[in-house]
């Protein structure tokens, strides 16, 4: 991709408003300006930080800079002006923290503004609730509020909720591992429509998938090594604190046998999803990506963890599930993230006073191997998703590095499929176009690649020591929990 081919998306004929300007907020904005047109003396950015290099590339890019929070008791305030200034319909692209993503979308929809997000945000302080029962401090429970508004007020503006790489991309990337899937078992099947949803769930119980990793290999390196009493990472530290400490959460499938001993089920809502009485940042399961193999993630919640076990549950006639699979992310983020929790955790949770997101300056090399491990089946396992390297990103987008170029090209794909799709009212990743969002995505993803592999965590065990595992069925989430 060149300066010269980049194809314009479509036109956003009113402000555009962008909450938050991290990491990924940076490298999101070059996105908009390469493949929307929009009237720039109508685009802010909102963020409270004053940060010499922030401010550099807002100047550069001559985006107006509103230095300010956005909170529970002003939202509407500052934000009604904003996303209705002249003429045409407004988009916002809530790229921030401790702001409720319900709450905007509820705005938004409203004043008949798009929206986006890449989670679903709780106002601040939710995270660390200590007074909030952990059941209620769960992605479970945040997603449900935002799909109870959609069943409540259907139709209407669209708003596309958990929209980054993962929530986001991931659900693109099953579907197309699903239908390449089908298509290698040689099954005679004809690819379900997009609103079909049990026609999707369907396939994937016709294909014999019994569970989902989202299955991540971070391996850039940086320049210098990390020292004490920071926290490093590719990413958003605040983020990945917050939901690190949320209790780990996954899809729960039908084939499972059994649960670990603090496993709590929800009482109320979908019921896709059981979450563990422990924190998914310090929850060890067994994966495989292509890179290295066989590896260890942690379990931490995702909204993808449930929405994609949602939506590919087969009911019965009484509305029971008669078959879904289990689904959870499995994360290795960089090495100097891992050691970052490892001295979190050692101190009893509390964070280290320096939070700080690696930038593309800072880092050496590697890659962000991020894709989804369809399990289960005839063909054992099969992995298929990005391998987007530090080198390619530096030279196809600019202000970030691999990890966030995987959001912000998702954040794009969302951002076409709603200005496409303007009346779809409240949507997740799971409910769109794949196709179209991979279109659009694809040229920022570096190698996109499918990998078949025989690898299961039953391999190598056990070994010197007893262990409770299911050496009938190699598939059990008792078999894929470190315990």
């Amino acid at each position: 991709m060149n300066e010269t081919t980049y194809p314009v998306y479509g036109e956003i004929t009113g402000p555009v408003v962008m909450i938050g300007f991290g990491s990924i907020g940076r490298g999101t904005l070059p996105l908009i300006e390469r493949h929307f047109t929009y009237d720039k003396s109508r685009m802010v950015v909102i963020d409270p930080r004053e940060d010499a290099a922030d401010t550099e590339i807002l100047e550069r890019h001559g985006v107006r800079h509103i230095r300010a929070h956005v909170t529970k008791d002003n939202y509407k305030d500052l934000l009604e002006p904003l996303l209705t200034e002249g003429e045409g319909q407004g988009f916002c692209v809530n790229l921030s923290v401790d702001t409720s993503s319900l709450d905007l979308m509820k705005f938004c929809r409203k004043l008949d503004v798009l929206y986006i997000d890449t989670v679903v945000e709780p106002w601040l302080g939710f995270y660390f609730d200590k007074d909030m029962k952990n059941a209620e401090r769960t992605n479970y429970a945040l997603r449900e509020t935002v799909r109870h508004e959609k069943k409540k007020h259907p139709g209407g503006t669209t708003a596309v909720s958990c929209c980054g790489a993962n929530p986001g991309m991931v659900s693109w990337f099953v579907k197309q591992a699903l239908v390449n899937l089908a298509t290698d078992l040689e099954l005679k099947f004809d690819e379900p429509a997009q609103e079909d949803r049990e026609g999707w769930a369907k396939l994937m119980k016709k294909v014999g998938v019994k569970g989902i990793h989202i299955a991540e290999r971070d391996t850039q390196r940086t320049i210098n090594p990390k020292p004490l009493d920071v926290f490093w990472n590719t990413w958003s530290v605040e983020g990945f604190i917050s939901e690190g400490l949320q209790p780990s959460e996954l899809g729960w499938g039908t084939h499972e046998t059994w649960k670990p001993k603090n496993a709590k089920e929800h009482k109320k809502g979908c019921k896709a999803a059981i979450y563990l009485e422990q924190p998914g940042a310090n929850t060890r399961v067994r994966t495989w990506c292509p890179t290295p193999g066989p590896q260890y993630g942690f379990l931490v919640t995702h909204n993808e963890s449930i929405s994609i076990a949602d939506y590919f549950t087969v009911h019965d006639k009484d509305g029971d599930a008669s078959y879904r699979p289990t689904c959870h992310y499995a994360y290795h983020p960089a090495n100097d993230a891992v050691l970052s929790l490892h001295e979190m955790f050692g101190n009893g949770g509390k964070a280290q006073p320096v939070l700080h997101v690696l930038d593309e300056h800072e880092l050496v090399d590697g890659i962000d191997e991020l894709g989804v491990l369809l399990y289960g089946h005839d063909k054992n396992a099969y992995w298929y998703g990005s391998r987007l390297s530090l080198e390619e990103t530096r030279r196809i987008a600019p202000y970030q590095n691999a990890t966030g170029l995987q959001v912000t090209s998702a954040v794009l794909a969302g951002m076409v499929w709603a200005l496409e799709n303007p009346k779809a009212g409240i949507v997740e990743a799971d409910e769109m176009d794949y196709r179209r969002c991979l279109e659009v995505q694809r040229p920022y993803l570096g190698p996109v690649e499918g990998h078949y592999t025989d690898w299961t965590p039953l391999e190598g065990r056990p070994g010197l020591f007893p262990e409770d595992i299911d050496e009938k069925d190699p598939w059990q989430f008792r078999n894929i929990l470190v315990r």
